[in-house]
């Protein structure tokens, strides 16, 4: 088995318009994010700057977030939506569309390296 394009779950991403207590502020894109670990069921707001640069799905939907071991192979024939980039160091995702649905491909070598302090 090629374990580069195993998948593990890591969150679930629903934008708002609200405030959360303890978002963070991820200026690449201009959205401020919460700690998906803290959350009892693994979600993540997010909450979109008006002039953030991220528009379309990735901004609009929900989405499922998984940790991939190979960016490139996980990206390999899927339509890209947001292409890699890294919010902090050490830390990249990525977003595709997939039967309607977006899904954001992380790689990451500790929990540390996420940008959520």
């Amino acid at each position: 088995m090629n374990t580069s394009i195993l998948r593990e779950f890591h969150h679930i991403g629903l934008p708002t318009d609200v405030s959360q207590p303890g978002e963070v502020y991820v200026a690449d894109t201009k959205v401020w994010v919460t700690d998906p670990r803290r959350h009892p069921y693994k979600v993540e707001f997010l909450r979109f700057e008006k002039d953030s640069p991220v528009s379309g799905p990735v901004r609009d939907l929900p989405h499922i977030a998984f940790r991939v071991a190979d960016m490139n192979e996980a990206l390999r024939g899927e339509n890209v939506i947001l292409a890699p980039f890294c919010p902090s160091p050490g830390f990249t995702v990525a977003f595709v569309l997939k039967d309607g649905a977006v899904f954001e491909f992380m790689t990451f070598e500790k929990e540390a390296d996420l940008p959520w302090k």
